[in-house]
């Protein structure tokens, strides 16, 4: 049975990376085309040498730096209210912000957008990008910071302000350090979702915020590209970098 399900894991596992490490091989493929002719770095260069890929990824950049900064330190504080006075409500609505379709929460954005510029002089661009990614990075910073917080002690809490310590100082010199590893995990989760997200930014960024997965999605419209091939190996490796590291994080 032990061996069964050791062939059965490695099959899923190949199911799931099999094409990935393709991917990645053809990346460093000297041809055109998905025939081996030796070992080449010239897509890395020409990707490099990309203006609209250069752009595209510092936007990209930035959406997720500023929507990981908003969304960890909101996330953070709803998931140490959430700790000190439980709400089931409201722990179920996280749930269902995590299976909604990005397609529904993109066109509910933008629907809500739209309402908004009947009454404000708002346009699509980076602010609406930036904001959708919080929206849908914030419920997965509240749970993994929440889950954090549960394996503390509350009266850890309750002793600094024994000590005389106020709420605040408790909450910064006690509760804050113990939970840095599970914020620290949320924010590189969200940096990756933010970075890595289509659909959603699709939907309600402006002509000038284009991010990087926009750009390939129409340069892989147009056909198989070897550019596409490298810029898609390096989001991988360095995304997965990035889960690794949260992974680390939480279980610390």
């Amino acid at each position: 049975m032990s061996r069964l399900l050791g062939v059965y894991a490695a099959a899923v596992y190949a199911f799931l990376h099999l094409p990935l490490i393709i991917l990645g091989v053809f990346s460093f493929n000297a041809s055109r085309f998905t025939v081996w002719e030796g070992f080449s770095l010239r897509w890395y260069r020409a990707a490099l040498e990309n203006p609209q890929l250069l752009e595209a990824c510092w936007n990209s950049l930035l959406v997720a730096a500023a929507a990981t900064l908003l969304a960890t330190a909101l996330g953070t504080l709803c998931a140490y209210g959430l700790w000190k006075r439980r709400s089931a409500p409201i722990e179920a609505g996280l749930y269902v912000s995590l299976v909604t379709p990005e397609v529904v929460m993109g066109i509910s954005l933008l629907a809500f957008y739209q309402w908004l510029f009947r009454y404000f002089d708002v346009r699509l661009g980076m602010h609406t990008v930036v904001l959708a990614h919080v929206t849908f990075c914030l419920a997965y910073v509240v749970l993994v910071v929440l889950a954090r917080l549960r394996t503390l002690e509350p009266a850890l809490e309750e002793a600094a302000m024994d000590l005389g310590a106020t709420e605040w100082q408790a909450f910064r010199r006690v509760t804050l350090p113990l939970a840095g590893p599970g914020i620290a995990a949320a924010a590189l989760l969200c940096f990756a979702l933010s970075f890595d997200d289509y659909v959603i930014t699709s939907l309600v960024a402006g002509v000038d915020s284009e991010t990087l997965p926009m750009v390939i999605y129409a340069m892989a419209r147009r056909g198989v590209s070897p550019v596409v091939n490298a810029v898609s190996t390096a989001i991988v490796f360095g995304l997965g970098v990035f889960i690794l590291l949260a992974e680390r994080l939480r279980r610390a």
